[in-house]
């Protein structure tokens, strides 16, 4: 297994490179490459998806991509095409008296009209992907238990069974606590295997770096910030608003900063997640980068090991990550509906 593993890294190290020199940006040949705009394209959304470039006979360059929907409403009218329309961003799409154009990666409308963009971009066509993933192996996980009621797990179940357990024993329940955690299992347990499953995905090569996108993140820590609050109980409001042992005086300091530590606490889960699975693949990028910044081929090598090493790092960080923000989300939770006890003083 784990030389299985091996070498699917290095084969995936070597499509990097291959599709490092014919990366999409405003480079024209190798003496233009631009490492900037090379890992700004890889590391950003897309309304395609992107496999690689290679050179025609007659010299030009030919983009091998699978189109993606288009969605935009202008005015009122709904527009929706395909991607592949844009030619790779070199023609204009005109829909009526609308004209849309891509202009650094963003669709707008030449008119000047504004658009609302709903398109189904290549980051969501990956969380797409990454939910059929969930769906498939958790659907065989549950018939296997059907199947083998009583029975050890075997195969794909006695993979995943460890997982479910540690994230159930020791991550939610230490936090959430014996009597309530089942009510909040379901959305930190699908948080877990979401993230890590997109964290994955995003180290694929070609794949979409959607844990990489703040969207993705703030929309994840949006999930738990929502349930947090939602959950408080007047203990949780009564320290905000009302903190126990503090002069009123003192209360109109506390209480804009226990609001702001409401926001505070998402907005870290948010920036923690997209950091570091963006740092990770910047540093892979860089790396690579050098041996076309160089032209060297000899540096492939060392590059090659470097950029491997790497990549198993990477797969660490992409389920500690995971682990870290569904700890984190336990905790803000537990925290919320945890019950004090109130102890009068007895003279």
């Amino acid at each position: 297994m784990l030389k299985t593993l091996r070498n699917l890294l290095i084969i995936s190290s070597l499509f990097v490179f291959s599709n490092a020199a014919f990366a999409k940006g405003d480079n024209h040949g190798d003496d233009a490459f631009s490492p900037k705009d090379m890992i700004l394209h890889h590391i950003g959304d897309a309304y395609d998806w992107h496999f690689f470039d290679y050179h025609k006979s007659d010299g030009t360059v030919a983009h091998v991509s699978l189109p993606l929907p288009v969605i935009l409403i202008t005015d009122g009218h709904l527009d929706i095409f395909l991607s592949s329309e844009f030619h790779h961003g070199e023609q204009q799409v005109i829909r009526g008296d609308r004209v849309y154009r891509l202009n650094h990666g963003h669709i707008e409308e030449a008119n000047g009209k504004k658009v609302i963009d709903l398109s189904f971009t290549k980051n969501v066509a990956s969380m797409f992907i990454a939910c059929i993933i969930l769906i498939v192996i958790f659907t065989s996980v549950a018939k296997a238990y059907q199947k083998r009621p009583g029975q050890a797990p075997s195969g794909l179940q006695a993979f995943i069974e460890p997982l479910i357990l540690f994230v159930r024993d020791d991550v939610i329940i230490p936090n959430i606590g014996e009597k309530k955690y089942k009510t909040y299992l379901p959305y930190l347990m699908t948080l877990f295997f979401f993230i890590w499953v997109n964290n994955l995905l995003g180290l694929i090569p070609t794949g979409a770096n959607a844990s990489g996108n703040i969207a993705f993140t703030l929309t994840l820590a949006a999930f738990t910030a929502i349930i947090t609050n939602v959950s408080g109980n007047k203990d949780y409001w009564k320290h905000i608003f009302a903190m126990p042992g503090v002069p009123k005086l003192m209360l109109i300091i506390m209480i804009p900063v226990e609001l702001i530590g409401i926001l505070t606490k998402p907005f870290a889960l948010m920036i923690r997640l997209f950091a570091n699975i963006t740092a990770g693949h910047i540093v892979i990028l860089c790396l690579v980068s050098f041996i076309f910044i160089f032209k060297n081929a000899i540096l492939g090598l060392p590059v090659g090991f470097v950029v491997v090493a790497i990549t198993f790092l990477e797969l660490f960080v992409a389920a500690l990550q995971a682990y870290i923000f569904t700890l984190l989300s336990a905790l803000f939770i537990g925290l919320a509906i945890e019950e004090h006890e109130h102890h009068e003083a007895h003279h």
